[in-house]
């Protein structure tokens, strides 16, 4: 069974920075991207980054500029690293790994999330 642990949400005052990390376990083959996603209340999730195992990184509009996406192969691990936090960023962020597990294409799983509040 896969899980994916996420951790490094909190409180940040605006114009701060906050560094999440997901670190998937499991029966995982191989791991073909990770990302960040986000929900606020009420509304629909969405992109923040996403990173893909040969180091493709993709970012929302919204974030681009003030989000970095890395991940540790090895750890089965990705981080977002964000920066300049503002009011409309909190949300609870969510993982998302896609990976295989010996089948031709990948499966998406999601972590439970983390909350992100943004103080101004």
């Amino acid at each position: 069974q896969v899980q994916l642990v996420e951790s490094g949400g909190g409180l940040v005052q605006a114009g701060g920075s906050l560094r999440l990390s997901c670190v998937a376990s499991g029966t995982i083959l191989s791991i073909n991207s990770m990302g960040w996603y986000r929900q606020a209340p009420g509304k629909q999730r969405e992109l923040v980054a996403t990173i893909t195992r040969g180091s493709s990184t993709n970012y929302a509009d919204s974030v681009k500029g003030r989000c970095t996406i890395s991940r540790d192969n090895a750890k089965n691990t990705v981080y977002l690293q964000m920066h300049s936090l503002k009011p409309e960023d909190p949300a609870v962020y969510f993982c998302k790994l896609q990976y295989y597990t010996g089948s031709f294409f990948p499966y998406d799983y999601w972590g439970q999330g983390t909350q992100v509040t943004v103080s101004s």
